[in-house]
């Protein structure tokens, strides 16, 4: 197979593109490296494109080393024939490789391999030629012996029809077309195993879907369902079609064979291939799935991730809780923690009135205009709380609500203890509260990405797949972000392309051995930070008021000589870079293409240098939704439906959207009314962040559940 070639196509760009990209992957660069800085090469290829070209190129190649190990297997066993080897090296998948090795592969004992042992084989192979007038039992009679523990021509007989079962299910060619009918005309059906039970999958107590309509959402709920032991989940095939099928192809005329043959394929489907395909059909729906709830959960993740920072402020994070306390941190604008404490407003204790006299001196003392409310339990009792007291405050202070998903892992992990040595569980978590505010990215790099909450079902998949697809968002983020070297955590760091863990954690030791970072070029004075290392990595490294201003850009330093050249032609210096004064300088750039060749680099990268001077290290989270402040408290009781509100996307699955609407309690939008045009899948309408307008269309109180409609004009 030509790989470049099937990865080409079915990516539907360029050979030469592609071709470009497995050598730069197989030279060691990584995903964020080649979308940024080799963009000549690749043709200017998206992180998004070139992740799924890097998934394709291992399981391409995982593939090619399968048909290999099968090919040697079956030519050791002297059965390989020029039309099998021909069939492997065509096969495009992985199950089909499994159907043509499946006759070769070394079997346990089973009931053919017994009865040929026997001898019977001899008796199989006449019932395929399917002579007319044969006396096949008569034959069978043949072949009775003791010693091999044929008794009567009868069990002489059931050997055969084994052998011959064994044979049919072995067939690959079968296998893809009773795969194929199943796929087209078979049905999922599951039943409750204790009907008068309540639970969450009530809706699949009876149901009855087929095969080929079943969305990934549901099968993800029945697999959930089924583990919990609650449902009886199978596979219903179009059997009728299948043995019509089966014996069209096994029987070739008539002959007193054909029952036996019809008996044959009714045996060898019920044994030996319905539990098989209806295992495969199974997995490989699961497998598509989770494969698009990971996509899902990786572009929530990613606009989670991509929040805009609220810089600035002074903020005081919240860590909500009934009997030991509500936990407060006040932290400065640079994330630095200047004071934690505990106050008791909410029950059993109820000391509103002194909790509203410590929170007034630390607002005060602190110039706090910013609190970050986590909406865990007593969340809503602290809002009404913070309400009361912004509005007997003299200055303006407002909060938010943000979401808690992760902080009490966060809290209780090594790194948080490694961070604040001093502090309980509690305050850490109020001052993760308060600089997930201030930048989502650097507080959130720290929690394991599915802990983050913006999933569906992430607990029931592969874990390995989820983690590695995860983790490549969360890379692209940090590195289209890029991170200030002299302030940067570990734990941020680590994401960056070239840089390990280890090299992370080198780089802050080095930091606070030698103090501040002075250019990028010093980073190869870190331990363990080579040549290749400091390529794949300088670029996304800033260095604010360093020695030289393109440190402070997205400027790569092999480009600093063509940059300086770039300069000098233009009439600018380095100078007016440090006072970043270049506004406008592309539109003094005649020919972009001329000015490429003349400086001996790429019109791409030449673009790309002129975006930096002209914005340097602009912050791309600036063009996202700014998160929504409030300054009064909205309860589930006062909403009535037809109310409109604005609201932020929270979570987004693939039957709908969670928003919240400042109530705790996130309102549903159904897939159904989120626009008036037919859509398949919610993310073709909103992303995690959006702040969107919704009407209210139900309220239940006792479930807790808010159904929200986007069609507000409706």
């Amino acid at each position: 197979m030509d790989i470049i070639a099937k990865i080409a196509e079915e990516l539907n760009i360029r050979k030469n593109q592609a071709e470009a990209a497995v050598k730069l992957i197989d030279e060691g660069n990584t995903i964020p490296f080649i979308a940024r800085y080799r963009k000549e090469a690749t043709g200017a290829l998206n992180d998004e494109v070139l992740r799924n070209l890097f998934d394709r190129l291992n399981y391409l190649r995982n593939l090619e080393e399968k048909k290999e190990s099968v090919l040697s297997s079956i030519e050791e066993q002297g059965k390989l024939t020029e039309e099998l080897k021909a069939q492997i090296l065509a096969a495009e998948t992985q199950v089909a490789v499994d159907d043509l090795y499946r006759p070769y592969r070394p079997k346990r004992r089973t009931r053919a391999t017994i009865a040929k042992e026997r001898g019977l084989e001899p008796l199989a192979n006449l019932i395929i030629l399917q002579q007319p007038g044969c006396d096949y039992m008569a034959e069978a009679a043949k072949y009775v012996n003791e010693e091999k523990e044929v008794l009567t021509a009868e069990e002489a007989l059931a050997g055969a029809k084994d052998i011959l079962a064994e044979a049919v299910s072995d067939d690959a060619a079968y296998r893809t077309r009773i795969r194929e009918l199943t796929m087209k005309n078979g049905r999922i059906i599951s039943t409750a195993k204790d009907p008068e039970a309540e639970s969450v999958y009530e809706m699949y107590y009876e149901f009855d879907e087929p095969l080929n309509k079943l969305a990934g959402h549901r099968i993800l709920a029945l697999n959930r369902g089924e583990k919990e032991k609650i449902l009886n989940v199978k596979v219903e095939a179009p059997e009728e079609d299948i043995l019509r099928y089966l014996e069209k192809k096994m029987i070739r005329r008539e002959s007193s064979a054909a029952d036996i043959l019809k008996e044959v394929a009714k045996d060898a489907y019920d044994r030996l291939i319905a539990p098989a395909i209806e295992r495969e059909i199974r997995s490989d729906m699961t497998e598509r799935a989770e494969d698009g709830a990971i996509k899902v959960f990786g572009k929530n993740l990613e606009q989670l991730l991509m929040q805009p920072p609220i810089a600035g402020q002074v903020v005081l994070g919240w860590d909500p809780a009934f009997r030991t306390g509500c936990k407060l941190a006040v932290v400065d604008p640079t994330g630095k923690v200047l004071d934690t404490t505990v106050i008791y407003p909410t029950a059993p204790q109820n000391k509103v009135e002194e909790a509203k006299n410590v929170l007034k001196k630390l607002i005060s003392k602190y110039h706090i205009t910013l609190i970050s409310l986590g909406n865990g339990t007593a969340s809503r009792e602290s809002e009404q709380i913070i309400v009361q007291l912004l509005k007997e405050i003299p200055v303006q202070v407002q909060y938010i609500i943000v979401n808690e998903a992760g902080a009490s892992v966060y809290s209780a992990s090594r790194l948080a203890t490694e961070e604040f040595p001093n502090f309980d569980v509690g305050q850490r978590s109020a001052a993760s509260m308060a600089r997930r505010l201030q930048d989502p990215l650097a507080e959130l790099v720290k929690i394991d990405p599915k802990s983050i909450g913006v999933g569906q079902y992430q607990h029931d998949m592969n874990q390995k797949k989820l983690s590695e697809a995860l983790g490549g968002v969360v890379e692209d983020c940090v590195n289209k972000v890029g991170v200030d070297l002299n302030t940067a955590s570990a734990s941020l760091l680590e994401y960056i392309s070239g840089v390990s863990k280890t090299i992370a954690k080198n780089i802050v030791a080095y930091r606070e051995e030698h103090g501040r970072f002075a250019s990028r070029s010093e980073l190869l004075k870190v331990a363990k930070l080579g040549p290749k290392a400091y390529e794949q990595c300088a670029g996304f490294m800033r260095i604010t008021d360093g020695k030289n201003p393109l440190d402070a850009t997205g400027v790569h330093p092999e480009s600093y000589a063509a940059t300086k050249e770039l300069l000098a032609k233009l009439g600018y210096t380095m100078d007016d870079v440090r006072e970043r004064s270049l506004a406008g300088i592309s539109g003094k750039i005649k020919n972009s293409k001329t000015l490429a060749e003349e400086l001996e680099i790429g019109e791409l990268t030449l673009l790309d240098i002129v975006k930096e001077l002209e914005k340097p290290a602009r912050d791309p989270r600036e063009d996202m939704p700014k998160p929504i402040l409030r300054s009064d408290v909205l309860e589930m009781k006062d909403l009535t439906p037809g109310m409109i509100l604005k609201g932020t996307v929270r979570n987004v699955i693939d039957f709908g959207t969670f928003v919240d609407i400042g109530v705790h309690q996130d309102g549903l939008v159904h897939i159904s009314q989120m626009c008036d045009r037919f859509i398949k899948h919610p993310l073709e309408v909103v992303s995690v962040g959006d702040v969107v307008e919704v009407k209210v269309m139900s309220v239940d109180l006792k479930k807790q559940r808010i159904q929200l409609t986007m069609k507000v004009n409706g």
